[in-house]
């Protein structure tokens, strides 16, 4: 098992999110058990970081993508630590590449399927005019639509069940997700962390209001873990300049700790 440090960021949109590795590891060295009281078995991790140059793209997003294909071949579950969502791109192509059916569920306040041209607002949108089948990934919690958005998600076939919808059962869709994940040969979960209600984790790089609740989330992450196929997690979007108390880079601490 192996948790990755990724700092890579856009800059214009997302400077200070670079600090969130080395924050959120800083908060989980402290953490010794998961809620349930069982003991997390640190000695059996390995820490890595992809080593990426901010000032270039390209390169990066080459190195990503090479060397979260390298881990996805070598352990069977993988962490990574951003960042914001513009390392969504390199990171969910290798894991297509690696995964014979492979499943992505992506818990976001933003669709990424935006005609920006910054990559942590297309990254969806790009993946699928690579030619990736829109039907291996699954959107969650988007609550920020820009104009287009949802008629690409539709003609992509690309399941977005919004917070109307996790409103009124979360128990369901939790049930919901896990058939569909269990179908798969493995399957990744995103989670940006802008899907949290702000009050839960102010310290995001675009607070969106009316999101879900910590215990909501983590709710999610305990029972999907559970599946045999779970392969791993991205935990992004965490911005500590922002941030109140350390309450958000806490939280992504105590997400981490509950997803191993």
């Amino acid at each position: 098992m192996e948790i990755i440090r990724v700092r890579f960021i856009e800059k214009a949109e997302s400077e200070g999110c670079e600090s969130a590795p080395t924050e959120i590891l800083k908060h989980f060295k402290n953490i010794e058990c998961k809620e349930n009281g069982d003991r997390i078995e640190k000695e059996k991790i390995t820490f890595e970081e992809i080593h990426v140059d901010l000032g270039n793209q390209k390169e990066s997003e080459h190195l990503i993508f090479e060397n979260s294909k390298e881990s996805f071949e070598k352990n069977f579950r993988t962490f990574f630590i951003g960042g914001d969502t513009s390392i969504n791109f390199p990171l969910i192509n290798a894991f297509f590449t690696t995964e014979k059916n492979p499943l992505v569920l992506v818990f976001d306040a933003h669709c990424g399927c935006s005609n920006s041209e910054l990559m942590n607002k297309n990254w969806i949108k790009r993946i699928i005019n690579e030619g990736e089948d829109g039907r291996k990934i699954v959107l969650i919690g988007p609550r920020c639509f820009e104009d287009g958005e949802k008629d690409f998600l539709k003609e992509h076939n690309i399941l977005c069940i919004t917070n109307n919808f996790l409103g009124e059962d979360l128990e369901g869709i939790c049930d919901s997700l896990m058939e569909r994940s269990r179908n798969s040969s493995g399957f990744l979960i995103i989670l940006d962390m802008d899907f949290i209600d702000p009050a839960f984790a102010p310290g995001v790089n675009k607070v969106e209001p009316g999101g879900l609740s910590t215990r909501e989330m983590i709710y999610f992450v305990k029972r999907l873990r559970k599946l045999e196929n779970f392969r791993g997690a991205g935990i992004l979007g965490i911005n500590p300049s922002k941030d109140l108390n350390n309450i958000t880079t806490s939280l992504g601490a105590r997400v981490l700790a509950e997803f191993l």
